[in-house]
């Protein structure tokens, strides 16, 4: 059985709308933050080196981050549905959208939260306005990033632009907001975000 490490109000939250779309059986450990010092429970060391969350273990496998994660269980469990094979002609495409939200979207979030000036010719994502416009690209004509149907990649970018529209950092363009709004319709995203309200009630 997969076991997530979590904490209540984290980013290992959105780790539960990726366990549902995988379908497989899971269990929760949880690691609690917020004692002086943390608890970390048994086998989490071993996952997260840096102590951080989200991170799992699946029988002899553990590992952290979200992209790592999400490309792990994919091939291990959903193989040609939410990741094209390896020798797919769409895996290259693939790879660089289920990495462009930690590689790009992120530090071009904290970029535009941190009002940072823009810095192209330095910054590996350029700025924040060209990330997004890289998303409004690929989006053109297309319901998914890759392909006909949801794939992990879509859940790392329209999670990202999920959190984006949250927090007001940006307004999403009309074909970004449909985008974002058919990755959180999903069912698993909805079931997803219901366990982690769930568990985080449960704890207080």
């Amino acid at each position: 059985m997969i076991t997530l490490y979590w904490a209540p109000r984290s980013r290992a939250g959105r780790m539960f709308w990726l366990l549902e779309e995988i379908g497989q059986p899971y269990e929760i450990s949880v690691v609690d933050f917020r004692s002086d010092p943390p608890v970390h429970p048994e086998g989490f060391a071993d996952a997260s080196p840096l102590r951080k969350v989200p991170a799992i273990r699946d029988g002899d496998t553990a590992l952290a981050d979200t992209a790592a994660i999400a490309l792990y269980l994919a091939d291990r469990y959903a193989p040609g549905r939410l990741a094209p094979a390896p020798d797919h002609p769409d895996r290259g495409p693939f790879l660089f959208w289920t990495f462009y939200s930690p590689s790009a979207m992120e530090p071009a979030m904290t970029e535009k939260f941190l009002q940072i000036p823009p810095n192209p010719a330095s910054y590996p994502w350029g700025s924040f306005d060209r990330m997004m416009s890289a998303i409004e690209d690929r989006l053109e004509g297309r319901d998914w990033l890759v392909g006909d149907d949801f794939t992990v990649a879509d859940y790392m970018v329209g999670g990202a632009l999920g959190f984006i529209s949250q927090f007001n950092m940006a307004k999403l363009s009309p074909r970004q907001q449909a985008y974002a709004d058919r990755c959180a319709a999903r069912p698993a995203a909805k079931a997803g975000a219901a366990r982690d309200a769930e568990e985080t009630a449960r704890l207080g």
